[in-house]
């Protein structure tokens, strides 16, 4: 891509429920924080997409829009493939799209009136992230005119799962042209028609603009989103690094998509035409389909084999646990340790039937992993009982649990990798390797990593109560208050 002078902000939208591809993807640990296609996450692949310096294109440091239980992983994530985040906006709670994409605008607009933003999920597969660029590129000088653009997707079949575009000329080779009007989800036979016509893209749900002219789109028709978002930004507190949008205010903000607040109803609309790849990853099916079938139809993940099986995937999480399809055809087999979906492929989108009858029924399975992350690290339950609980405990280089007790459990520390520095009362101590230590009811606790790698242990928990909320904290580095998990 040729160099331009705009500068370019990513805006990563980070949030999501998680349901669509469960029991993978949850509430607690959501698609884009798992590694589903590739060696890096979804919400990694989005930020190196974008990452500064990329072919002169302008990029700058990206402003993630994520929620609090998110934002240490974000950060993690993030440094693990060498992006650091120009701010990470924290929202007090989930308001859809809309809230999220006009806080960034406002805190954009009001540090770089030049700014440009492009405004990306994070949980998107775009195979081709140099092709992306490009057409990021191909669509400034639009925006520099006052356009909001808008990125469709050349479509390869009849898709009746995605919002469609239509267009005001023939799709160009380069460049952006007019858009007419936003297609809501079709019946398949008018899918059908409008693939026929050549005048219809997906609607990706990227959009590419000026952040002061986002600022003046939502002025202009969403008037009940500009007023709380903007008390909630201007009332804003600075917490660890990241910014907490004020939350009596956000809470005001109406619960929309950017779409409905803002885009269908401006007129200053532009779409840049992208054919080099794209998926919403919006089901088992889509999955399956970036993940490159075999000649019959077979995609394997994991310690998974097929047998006579066609148009089918198989995905095994656990390195313990084999999966194994006999004669399948049409199927999606996902094998987590503490949950198994099964279901024809073409039944994809009903998955979130599933969560939302576990969760009717109070299941965990429903929302939470059986590996829980902290900031920290994170830990996994390999055995409970009703007065004992065996954990896998994983503390990150550098981190450390908080200074804490516990009212009704004991327990019992095995280090198994690595060295663990701890505070038991008045006594700190190292514990290497084989070596453990006991922390009696009541006492005042704390584990950290003072090594460079990870610090593996095994802990044992003994009382009457055991849940995760039976916390004294009394330091913290992470600014969690009494109750918090880790």
């Amino acid at each position: 891509m040729a160099t331009d002078p705009a500068r370019l902000y990513p805006v990563i939208l980070c949030g999501g429920s998680g349901t669509r591809l469960w029991p993978l993807s949850r509430k607690s640990y959501p698609k884009q924080f798992v590694q589903l296609l590739g060696e890096e996450t979804l919400f990694q692949q989005a930020a190196l997409r974008f990452a500064p310096d990329q072919d002169g294109s302008g990029f700058q440091a990206p402003v993630v829009v994520t929620g609090s239980d998110f934002r240490f992983v974000v950060t993690e994530q993030l440094a693990a493939v060498g992006v650091d985040p120009g701010a990470v906006l924290i929202e007090p709670e989930p308001r859809n799209t809309a809230p999220a994409v006009l806080a960034a605008a406002l805190y954009l607009n009001a540090r770089d009136p030049d700014a440009v933003m492009l405004i990306a999920p994070s949980d998107h597969a775009i195979p081709d992230a140099a092709a992306f660029r490009d057409a990021v590129g191909s669509g400034l000088s639009a925006v520099q005119a006052g356009k909001i653009v808008t990125f469709g997707i050349t479509p390869d079949r009849p898709e009746t799962g995605y919002g469609y575009l239509e267009l005001g000329a023939a799709p160009a080779d380069a460049g952006a042209v007019d858009l007419i009007r936003f297609v809501e989800k079709p019946q398949a036979e008018r899918a059908a028609e409008m693939l026929a016509s050549g005048n219809f893209l997906w609607n990706a749900g990227i959009f590419l603009a000026r952040a002061a002219d986002m600022v003046e789109a939502f002025s202009r028709h969403a008037a009940d989103v500009t007023g709380p978002v903007a008390a909630a930004l201007q009332h804003a507190t600075v917490d660890l690094g990241f910014l907490r949008l004020a939350p009596e205010h956000y809470a005001q903000a109406p619960s929309i998509s950017v779409d409905y607040a803002v885009m269908e109803k401006a007129e200053n609309l532009a779409v840049v035409p992208f054919s080099a790849g794209w998926s919403d990853l919006g089901g088992w099916d889509a999955v399956w389909r970036e993940m490159g079938p075999d000649a019959a139809g077979v995609a394997l993940s994991g310690p998974a084999e097929a047998i006579d099986c066609r148009d089918t995937l198989l995905r095994a999480e656990s390195e313990k646990q084999v999966l194994v399809g006999i004669g399948l055809d049409n199927i999606i087999a996902v094998a987590m340790p503490d949950a198994v979906l099964v279901a024809p492929k073409d039944r994809a989108q009903d998955v979130r039937k599933a969560v939302d009858l576990l969760k009717s029924r109070q299941q965990p399975q429903a929302e939470t992993l059986p590996r829980d992350y902290r900031p920290w690290g994170w830990y996994e339950t390999l055995v409970l009982g009703s007065r004992f609980q065996v954990k896998r405990i994983v503390v990150n280089p550098g981190a450390a649990l908080s200074l804490q007790s516990h009212h009704h459990r004991a327990e019992h520390w095995i280090v198994v990798e690595g060295t663990a520095k701890v505070t038991v009362d008045d006594e700190v101590r190292l514990v290497s390797e084989n070596q453990s230590v006991y922390v009696p009811l009541g006492s005042v606790h704390r584990m950290e990593n003072p090594g460079k790698l990870p610090m593996v242990l095994i802990e044992v928990q003994t009382g009457s109560y055991l849940g995760e909320d039976d916390i004294v904290r009394y330091d913290d580095i992470y600014a969690r208050g009494q109750g918090a998990k880790g």
